[in-house]
């Protein structure tokens, strides 16, 4: 091999390095740090994401996943009963646990893939508004099945909305309010005040965000 040629090739070989070099402080370390930089001064609780705090400061979970609030499961039982002194979410997974995440109650996403018409799907409504209209009738307010929303029985198409409808909100009030010892307007009034209309009044829908609500609750009864 002649000199020429081993120089050659070490100046293919260092200008490879200087690219490699280059581009490795450019794209691994001064574009993420931008990045990250633009997102913490402009977007600062997205890009942590949506976190949601108690009134201690305490990080209850995102405003983007919905949660469980069930009682602790008991020897033997299917799946654990929910815990009616909070606002339930909508199912989760075709109205069925399938996770031992104790803090998600979720590990997969996904809707049932079931047709409208589906014997066993349309079981699952039907009990579901049977639970329903039984969970939340009280001593002075008497649930009618019929008017029960379709969230409040069906899941969503990933399983994790975090969102409910007002109107399954609101029929949820006179039983959260007994269970809490709270005065049913409070109630009312803490499901009104998180309530998010539709985006630019007219995408989307009204929906109520069941973690922020719940942990408005939680505040409200400590």
């Amino acid at each position: 091999m002649t000199n020429n040629t081993v120089s050659s090739t070490a100046r293919v070989l260092g200008a490879g390095l200087r690219a490699l070099l280059v581009l490795t402080l450019v794209c691994g370390v001064i574009y993420p740090l931008a990045v990250t930089g633009v997102a913490q001064a402009l977007f600062n609780d997205k890009a942590n994401g949506s976190e949601i705090k108690d009134k201690g400061g305490q990080v209850v979970g995102s405003s983007l996943i919905g949660q469980r609030y069930d009682l602790p499961p008991k020897k033997g039982e299917e799946s654990p009963a929910p815990d009616l002194k909070w606002f339930q979410p909508r199912p989760s997974n075709g109205l069925g646990t399938n996770s031992v995440n104790t803090q998600y109650s979720l590990l997969l996403s996904g809707a049932t893939n079931r047709s409208g018409d589906n014997e066993e799907l349309v079981q699952w409504v039907k009990d579901a508004k049977a639970a329903v209209a039984k969970d939340n009738t009280t001593p002075t307010y008497k649930v009618n099945p019929a008017d029960i929303p379709p969230d409040a029985v069906t899941s969503s198409g990933s399983g994790l909305d975090p969102h409910i409808s007002p109107a399954y909100a609101k029929l949820q009030v006179h039983r959260v309010a007994e269970k809490n010892g709270l005065d049913v307007k409070k109630v009312e009034s803490l499901v009104a005040d998180h309530t998010t209309d539709r985006l630019l009044g007219f995408m989307g829908e009204p929906r109520v965000n069941v973690l922020e609500l719940n942990s408005a609750l939680r505040d409200l009864t400590r």
